[in-house]
């Protein structure tokens, strides 16, 4: 859950940085913090838990809605950029040697 909120951040960061995305979508994602600077809560904070989980549920609906939003391949773009940079790079090791006329010259 971690992870996936992370990675959600990290997409919703790229795609703000990216010029090919509108700049009306780009405003999706700041609406949840009208709504968390705003004096009108649907459940107030000073409720245990609840009253934070609802903020935080706004905030991700909103990064979701902003990846929705933004143009199919320009998400796939960033998300297989992210995805890349998550795995391990493979090492392989080997030995060069000289083929073909080279080789043989020498």
């Amino acid at each position: 859950m971690i992870k996936g909120l992370i990675h959600q951040i990290r997409l919703t960061y790229r795609l703000l940085r990216d010029p090919r995305v509108p700049l009306w979508v780009k405003a999706i994602p700041f609406l949840p913090l009208v709504y968390l600077l705003s004096p009108i809560d649907i459940l107030p904070d000073f409720i245990p838990v609840i009253g934070q989980l609802d903020d935080l549920t706004l905030i991700v609906a909103g990064m979701r809605l902003f990846e929705a939003m933004t143009p199919e391949y320009i998400a796939h773009e960033h998300r297989q950029a992210i995805e890349g940079a998550e795995r391990p790079l493979d090492v392989v090791e080997s030995t060069a040697r000289r083929s073909g006329d080279e080789a043989r010259k020498r």
